[in-house]
């Protein structure tokens, strides 16, 4: 019998030899495994929201990726930085997020999966912060892997919040490898953490019974190294065990 809570984690659709391929980075899959849930890919297709497929998942997991979500989304134009799409996963994403919540999935949300929670919320995003006035530039450091996801800036985590009850400190740093960002917050959305610039770096859904945040970072590149990222993991991991649990009680033994 499977003893492990049971992830999805949404893929991203692109094209590999000619052929459309639904895809996942194998950190994030790892980093699951490591803090003891079994991952799942979930493929794309715009008409992926089925009630029966979440209704079988301890947990929900939106990664980051190369692609943004479209403008349209969220009524912009486009901007000229905003060059990579993925309308397959957007449909996908904006779907499951609802899903998700109304049945009290624990959901993490990281990157591209944070920006999708603010989307599906009714708020907006900076295309390319690097040309906000005030803003820094948080995109992806040039150098190897670890060079690439190195802390690089302060964060602070907003006192009283979730994210402040999951860490002691209320100071942290924190890898930056985005270019976009939250411009107006979703309402039903709470702030949970800002860079050195203000802008919001983690958020969670106001009233929702169970885990459900979202961070700007990369948390799961080795992330027992890190006490705040793994903070993180091990309360998602905690909150789908907590699920499963309840979805699947143990059966009574007879004396």
């Amino acid at each position: 019998m499977r003893t492990r809570p049971l992830v999805g984690v949404i893929a991203c659709r692109r094209e590999v030899e000619g052929h459309p391929a639904h895809m996942v980075t194998d950190k994030y899959l790892s980093a699951l495994r490591d803090y003891g849930l079994a991952p799942v890919i979930l493929p794309v297709w715009e008409d992926a929201v089925e009630g029966e497929l979440l209704a079988s998942l301890d947990g929900l997991l939106l990664t980051g990726s190369y692609t943004n979500v479209e403008p349209q989304r969220y009524g912009a134009e486009r901007a000229p930085e905003n060059t990579r799409d993925d309308t397959h996963r957007d449909a996908a994403a904006l779907g499951w997020i609802p899903a998700a919540l109304d049945l009290g999935l624990p959901l993490l949300g990281i990157c591209r999966g944070f920006q999708e929670l603010n989307v599906a919320f009714g708020g907006t995003l900076h295309q390319a912060l690097q040309q906000v006035p005030g803003r820094l530039d948080h995109r992806e450091p040039e150098g190897d892997r670890d060079a690439k996801y190195a802390p690089s800036h302060d964060l602070s985590i907003l006192p009283g919040g979730r994210l402040a009850a999951l860490h002691p400190e209320s100071a942290s740093r924190v890898n930056s490898l985005h270019q976009q960002g939250i411009a107006e917050l979703g309402p039903g959305l709470v702030a949970e953490a800002l860079a050195p610039d203000g802008q919001i770096e983690a958020i969670s859904v106001a009233g929702a019974p169970g885990f459900a945040l979202a961070v700007q970072w990369h948390p799961e590149w080795k992330p027992r190294e890190h006490p705040l990222y793994d903070a993180l993991f091990g309360a998602f991991a905690a909150a789908c065990q907590a699920h499963r649990s309840a979805r699947m009680p143990v059966p009574a033994v007879d004396a």
